[in-house]
């Protein structure tokens, strides 16, 4: 019996009986769609009209976070618009909502400051000017915006005075203390150095017009890195910290302390190419060990094509491991963390064969079903028209259906049916997804966006759920803890999660901790070490019930 498996008997009890691999997937529905139900009507749209424009592919991007820190997750959609020359002068902005803590949401864009109406991306969210509350960074084809949250639903554009002024196709980015000096330093992933003038037709293997491939540019672009100076500014140390040292095709980034060494490293999914695996060394530099340290290509020695990524402790040891979900015939790639060396281990997860037919961009893991393991929810849509014949949308060839996996105390993962979690197959060109507790009643949620397609918002109705808690962790001044990693006590069992946003693709996500229980009544003790490397403990903690962690206001562990 393997170690997962006794600590689920240990821990959840009735609760393991549910997670065996030989009783079917649940037949009932775990989400219900309701977007506009709920007053989430957007839709994107990126102005795709005869030209296939390249970045027009891969866009859609948002996240969920609290606006106004009443406790409660707001949205924020991301819009791209139109490349076209001769396109309608009508203006289309990003979109900003308010949710009146129950999971309804009223549009508050206009006058907000938060339209930002250049060709959109996705977006990060952090504490950029250490005031305490959220503010938002746009990743745009061209200039980023900083979009510095100045309350009672306003944001001003700060970009220029941040010195955030770099022209780009700038895709995911994460807010990070790279340096420990207690104020947040930003990543940004680009993926190809493309202009207009430089964009020729591509044909697939169907003989038709369609999006080219970064392969057809050969130009791989290099990621960013911005010193955060404190009260918003940023100075660009890409070339002096060794990130400007090599080229890929960003797509997906997250960052973690994947060596244990106490400082935060960065992982970029790259499209077609070696991913990279930045290790900090604790001096302001870093250096690319993805290959040496077995993360930057699969089992076989090759290249996927990354998008979205997960780093998440998947098998119980404490350490952070790497999930980076990929193209259509490629599995994903769940890389197995053993002392910050990684061993390729998807066919012993059972990734393989359920994601190989699909492509997936958006990834969030969580626990669905609060039955103590965690599950992953995919977003699927292809950047090649397929044949005729697996065309699922007449009016969206580029459209699938999205995948829901349900976790287990082996560690393998098991499609739940129905496809993805919803009664009604719902099937679309998936972008971003972000997860969060939007109504409030302690579960997960996901929201996801659709290229040229409306947002969708997924209400958990998983039945007979396990038991739940939620740790919101701050620090001092009231800002979201990122990167705190905690470790939590319940009964013989250890749980290892940390405080992340930035994960995924495009998207950032709540930063409340959110942890399924099982059957466990009480969180016995957890240990938040933040990342300047100090330690504090709280607890016993009741289920069931939101908790702030507050650094100083825990005891020494």
């Amino acid at each position: 019996m393997n170690a997962r498996r006794l600590a689920c008997l240990a821990f959840a009890g009735a609760a393991c009986q549910r997670t065996a691999l030989d009783e079917p997937p649940a037949q009932q529905a775990w989400f219900e769609e309701c977007a506009r139900e709920r007053g989430l009507d957007f839709r994107h749209a990126t102005g795709h009209a005869a030209q296939h424009w390249f970045p027009e592919s891969v866009c859609g991007g948002g996240a969920i976070f609290d606006l106004e820190d009443d406790g409660d997750l707001d949205a924020y959609l991301v819009q791209s618009g139109s490349m076209e020359a001769d396109a309608s002068p009508a203006v289309m902005a990003n979109a900003l909502f308010e949710n009146d803590g129950s999971g309804r949401f009223r549009d508050v864009t206009a006058g907000s400051g938060a339209e930002d109406p250049r060709y959109g991306m996705g977006a990060a969210c952090g504490d950029a000017d250490g005031d305490g509350d959220t503010d938002l960074l746009v990743t745009n084809l061209g200039r980023n915006s900083l979009l510095r949250n100045e309350g009672q639903h306003h944001f001003a554009d700060v970009s220029v005075a941040s010195a955030l002024v770099e022209e780009g196709w700038n895709t995911s980015a994460a807010f990070f203390d790279y340096d420990r000096d207690g104020t947040l330093d930003l990543f940004v992933t680009r993926y190809i150095e493309w202009a207009k003038e430089s964009e020729t037709p591509c044909m697939n293997p169907l003989g038709q017009r369609d999006y080219c491939s970064p392969k057809s540019y050969k130009a791989p672009e290099r990621s960013l890195l911005y010193h955060g100076l404190g009260s918003g500014s940023f100075e660009n140390v890409s070339e002096r910290s060794g990130i400007a040292g090599e080229r890929g095709n960003g797509l997906g980034v997250a960052t973690g302390d994947l060596d244990g060494d106490g400082w935060l490293d960065v992982y970029v999914a790259n499209d077609g190419r070696p991913n990279h695996l930045w290790r900090n060394a604790g001096d302001g530099s870093f250096s690319n060990v993805a290959m040496r340290k077995g993360c930057g290509v699969d089992a076989n020695g090759l290249p996927k094509a990354g998008m979205g990524i997960v780093l998440s402790d998947m098998d119980d040891d404490l350490d952070l491991d790497v999930l980076v979900c990929n193209l259509r015939g490629e599995s994903d790639t769940y890389y197995r963390n053993d002392g910050g060396l990684f061993s390729d281990r998807t066919a012993t997860a059972a990734l393989a064969a359920t994601s190989k037919p699909f492509t997936r961009f958006g990834i969030a893991l969580g626990d669905f079903d609060q039955d103590g393991w965690q599950d992953l929810y995919e977003a699927n849509g292809r950047v090649e028209r397929p044949r005729e014949a697996e065309n699922l949308d007449p009016l969206d060839p580029y459209a699938e259906p999205n995948l829901l996996l349900r976790g287990s105390a082996s560690g393998k993962f098991a499609e739940v049916l129905p496809r993805g979690g919803t009664r009604e197959l719902l099937v679309k060109t998936s972008r971003a997804v972000a997860q969060g507790d939007v109504d409030g009643d302690g579960a997960l949620d996901v929201l996801v966006v659709n290229r040229d397609g409306p947002a969708q918002l997924l209400l958990n109705r998983v039945p007979a759920r396990g038991n739940w808690i939620l740790l919101r962790v701050r620090e001092k001044n009231g800002a979201d803890a990122l990167n705190a990693v905690l470790t939590l006590a319940i009964g013989a069992r250890k749980l290892r999660r940390d405080v992340l946003t930035a994960f995924g693709y495009l998207a950032s996500h709540d930063p409340r901790v959110h942890v399924g229980l099982g059957t466990a009544s009480v969180v016995d003790s957890v240990l938040v070490r933040w990342v300047d490397g100090t330690s504090e403990r709280f607890g016993p903690l009741a289920t069931g019930h939101i908790h702030e962690l507050r650094r100083d206001l825990g005891t020494p562990p």
